[in-house]
């Protein structure tokens, strides 16, 4: 019998008995294994998560008591008990989100996949609920102790201590690793609570056993009780989170749903907050994963479900030469130091803490912490490459502005997953950076195109120590070489397209310049072969290094008719504008038109789909720009042909 296919809401698991829920739980990971390993996803995390989160569901009621998951990577267990069971095009256009989705179900409540955010989201919900007069709806937070390690929410749990928060329940989902082991002081505590038997269970035995002896056992028991805070500084040491004033329970069994339910229910019950302390293990039931210490499969491509093999070559490409270069760099630059956000491995540092373990920092989900961290190695003496996704980059902004920037630190940030990402939803865009960076002052901002010249500009920005330097790139494998035709400082000619004589390009300039981007370089050679094949001579551009703008891009666009940026940030305050602000400074008047990502959230599609759907691909951009030339008349209409016919 196929009880998953039964489940359409999670007041259906009600009717199961434990046999049935063991059976359910088996049927959950099989269905993991096998769906996520055609879409690709976060395997490990939900694997991690199966009974932990039947067990929530039978013990609150979804939606009307909310269920808040922390960086929402290990809701899949959610989906499946919530009516959403077709993971046949999960995090493809028109199927499932790899993440919650209010668009998708009534159940989801949180949208935003970055960490550490669960806690402040579920201390709102319950005070709008008591302000409300909803005292009987509960509030459930599920959050890893790797999220523990970002500040944020520690001030959420302050206030929660502090502010009288009611029928509020903070599961702790300890499995001890983010994407690698979790490390830190808190990390440190949790293994420590995880490694000593629980108070509460002794406790229980207390109560059986001096209930026993009459009044006298009674007496000691009340006694033993009254010793309750040295008791459980003894026995489990959780002043962690019992100094602050938050009930604790555990640490608790995060696959026994008997132990499990019992704890929560408990939990339901208490007329205050309360952790829960629960330890599971990433990768559950996965041989593979199981037998994977480096990641426990946290987040995967296509595999071989049988063997947990790869169909595909490595996702990681332009990583993968990152992680190749800086341990050169790290080889003849003893003062080079690496930080991460708990990312060690997916952001390409692994080989560098393999041979210099002693000059690399894993802070923790503490983006904030790692910026500011890194102005201080600045001051020391050393050269720190903080390497981190760019969508997390944004949430330490303030502190690249006041903690390096303005102290002139010698810091180089490396932004991976810069662009459009796609599959991962609206929350992993790396569409904010150059915008968000180009406030900067002193900052200075590069996007190479291809291998060449990641490893180039890489070892210039490690060169610069008089402030802040950043390296942006996209996710995914990287682009055929792109030799370059000219060298005008940092600025490259890698492409021309001439047109004859009786074309539009009769007189002395040039009709075109296009400036591609990174990433979208590939692009712009493309808008320029199909310009010329309406009549329009072109030269394209790769600037390199985009912030500030070269005095060698502003001279070549001035020989130019027209300026065409490409770029794959918003398009908005992006590179297109920088350019155009510093040709009007110069006093030089050229027509520009700027294409990249609109003033909006993009939902999850391949990147291809995106980059259409956005108008960014290589048709769009160039009927774009012969219908602005014929409309503004600034060519002979007749020789400027329709590309679409």
């Amino acid at each position: 019998m196929n009880l998953l296919a039964n489940v359409t809401s999670p007041a259906d698991l009600q009717r199961f008995t434990p046999t049935q829920l063991n059976q359910l739980a088996s049927e959950i990971r099989e269905t993991l294994v096998q769906s996520v390993s055609q879409t690709g996803g976060h395997l490990g995390p939900n694997l991690g998560v199966v009974e932990l989160t039947i067990a929530l569901h039978r013990v609150f009621s979804s939606p009307r008591d909310s269920i808040v998951f922390d960086t929402g990577h290990q809701s899949y267990v959610h989906k499946l008990l919530t009516g959403r069971q077709d993971f046949s095009r999960m995090r493809k256009s028109d199927g499932l989100a790899g993440y919650p989705s209010r668009e998708e179900s009534v159940h989801d409540v949180v949208e935003n996949s970055h960490a550490s955010t669960a806690l402040s989201w579920v201390e709102g919900i319950a005070k709008g609920y008591r302000v409300l007069g909803h005292t009987d709806r509960h509030v459930v937070a599920v959050i890893g102790d790797g999220a523990l390690t970002g500040g944020m929410a520690w001030e959420a749990l302050n206030n929660i201590a502090t502010n009288n928060n009611k029928n509020l329940v903070l599961v702790v989902n300890d499995n001890e690793r983010s994407y690698d082991p979790t490390i830190g002081g808190v990390a440190d505590r949790l293994a420590l609570l995880r490694t000593r038997p629980g108070y509460e269970e002794f406790l229980g035995w207390g109560k059986r056993t001096l209930n026993r002896g009459g009044t006298p056992g009674r007496m000691a028991y009340s006694a033993l009780r009254g010793m309750k805070k040295g008791l459980k500084d003894f026995v489990a040491p959780q002043g962690l989170f019992e100094d602050l004033g938050l009930k604790y329970l555990g640490p608790v069994d995060g696959h026994d749903l008997e132990t499990l339910e019992r704890a929560l229910t408990r939990a339901r019950k208490f007329d205050g907050p309360v952790i829960v302390h629960a330890v599971t293990q990433k990768g559950r039931g996965y041989t593979p994963a199981e037998m994977d210490q480096a990641d426990r499969f946290h987040a995967i491509g296509q595999i071989h479900p049988e063997t947990g093999l790869p169909i595909v070559g490595s996702r990681f490409g332009w990583t993968k030469v990152f992680g190749d270069e800086i341990v050169k760099i790290a080889r003849r630059r003893p003062d080079v130091v690496a930080l991460t956000a708990a990312m060690l491995q997916p952001v390409g540092l692994a080989k560098f803490a393999a041979e210099f373990p002693e000059r690399v920092y894993d802070v923790g989900i503490a983006e904030q912490h790692a910026v500011t961290s890194a102005a201080g190695l600045a001051f020391a003496g050393a050269h720190p490459v903080f390497a981190v996704y760019s969508t997390f980059l944004n949430r330490a902004c303030d502190l690249v502005l006041m903690d390096v920037a303005l102290h002139k630190a010698g810091v180089t940030f490396v932004l991976d997953r810069a662009g459009i990402t796609g599959d991962d939803g609206p929350s992993h865009n790396g569409m904010w950076d150059m915008s968000l960076l180009r406030t900067v002052p002193g900052l200075r901002m590069a996007a190479p195109r291809d291998e060449e010249t990641l490893r180039r500009t890489l070892r210039e920005a490690v060169d610069v120590d008089d402030g802040p330097t950043v390296l942006r790139y996209a996710k995914g494998a990287l682009p055929d070489p792109i030799p370059a035709l000219e060298r005008h400082g940092d600025l490259e000619v890698v492409a021309k397209q001439s047109v004859s004589d009786n074309g539009s390009n009769s007189g002395n300039q040039a009709d075109v310049l296009i400036v591609g981007v990174g990433a979208m370089v590939p692009t712009a050679i493309s808008v320029s072969e199909k310009l010329a094949e309406n009549g329009l001579s072109s030269t394209v551009v790769d600037p390199r290094w985009i912030l500030p703008v070269s005095e060698e891009l502003i001279d070549l666009a001035s020989k130019h008719r027209r300026l065409v940026v490409i770029e794959d940030g918003l398009v908005e305050s992006g590179i297109g504008d920088a350019i155009a602000q510093s040709l009007n400074e110069a006093g030089i008047t050229v027509p520009w038109q700027a294409f990249g990502i609109p003033h909006e959230f993009l939902q999850h599609a391949s990147r291809a789909e995106i980059i259409e759907n956005i108008g960014l691909d290589p048709d769009a951009v160039s009927h774009s720009v012969i219908a602005r030339l014929s409309a503004e008349s600034a060519f002979d209409g007749e020789n400027v042909r329709d590309i679409t016919g």
